[in-house]
């Protein structure tokens, strides 16, 4: 199955509703940055919510970024979405082991740390970017993005997210759903979301059984007058160029610019969400400062 998103809405739009498969993306992403067991889930769980945030986004250049900094050992996570679902990422600690928890599954919650915070930067093309701050509430990154949604968007929302990953490393399967509560919505859709969701299965074995997400908001939705608006691919695409690395290079100063220049001969730059090399020799480092001064 092909990696893509599905945007609905039911219960006559007082519902709207996002599914998502992102296997591939979250393989390509493991792939990219050699993640362990349990750094590929929580990279995969924030791809896959940034997917779905970046199908919010209503027109074209327009973006949102989710940074999340816990006290576990992963350190923090970093995740960048647009209009056209081109997502990248990377964590800070990307080889982290620890052992399962008590239930036999990765410790996600542990690994990001229960104490921390995330931010969602959304740069909608105005002069400021809006930017919505909340404490971690658990660590397990579903919870958090709806506690985000909840805090700081004022929108009641179910976030679920899953990424199963098999022994080698690989990822079996990975996606998730948002369910948002708009105005109108009555305290019965509330009860009746509230035990659907208690009732079905992890969304991980949904996508195992072969359900598509058209299939996993029919189960979740389908009594309440499900309406499919539109699909579209999603995929981990980085947007890094050696032009972007020169205006890296150009915001760091002259004086730094002509030090790489002079000590070391030349730079070394790396794009932290592909891991993609640009090279600059002593030569281009000075026609690059001759430029900036120019400019």
């Amino acid at each position: 199955m092909k990696d893509y998103l599905v945007k609905a809405t039911a219960n006559n739009t007082t519902i709207r509703a996002f599914a998502t498969v992102t296997t591939e993306t979250v393989q390509k992403a493991h792939i990219l940055h050699g993640t362990s067991h349990v750094a590929s889930a929580a990279l995969g769980r924030t791809l896959t919510a940034a997917v779905m945030m970046g199908g919010m986004m209503k027109d074209e250049g327009h973006s949102v970024t989710i940074q999340i900094k816990g006290d576990g050992p992963l350190g923090g996570i970093v995740v960048v979405s647009d209009s056209k679902l081109n997502v990248r990422g990377y964590v800070q600690n990307p080889a982290v082991d620890i052992p399962l928890n008590d239930l036999g599954k990765l410790d996600v919650a542990y690994a990001v740390g229960k104490n921390g915070y995330m931010n969602v930067i959304k740069d909608l093309g105005l002069k400021e970017p809006y930017i919505g701050y909340v404490n971690l509430v658990s660590g397990e990154i579903g919870e958090d993005i709806a506690y985000y949604f909840a805090s700081s968007e004022q929108v009641p929302s179910v976030v679920s997210l899953g990424v199963l990953v098999d022994a080698d490393g690989s990822i079996v399967n990975a996606g998730g759903y948002i369910i948002q509560l708009m105005p109108g919505a009555d305290e019965n859709v509330i009860d009746f979301l509230e035990n659907k969701i208690r009732s079905i299965k992890p969304v991980t074995a949904l996508l195992s059984e072969g359900n598509s997400p058209e299939d996993i908001l029919d189960i979740i939705l389908g009594e309440k007058g499900l309406e499919i608006l539109e699909t579209a691919p999603c995929s981990y695409t980085c947007n890094c160029s050696r032009e972007r690395m020169e205006r890296n290079l150009l915001s760091l100063g002259g004086k730094e610019i002509l030090d790489m220049a002079r000590e070391q001969h030349g730079a070394e730059l790396s794009c932290h969400f592909c891991n993609n090399k640009y090279y600059f020799t002593e030569e281009q480092l000075l026609d690059l400062l001759h430029q900036g001064q120019e400019g």
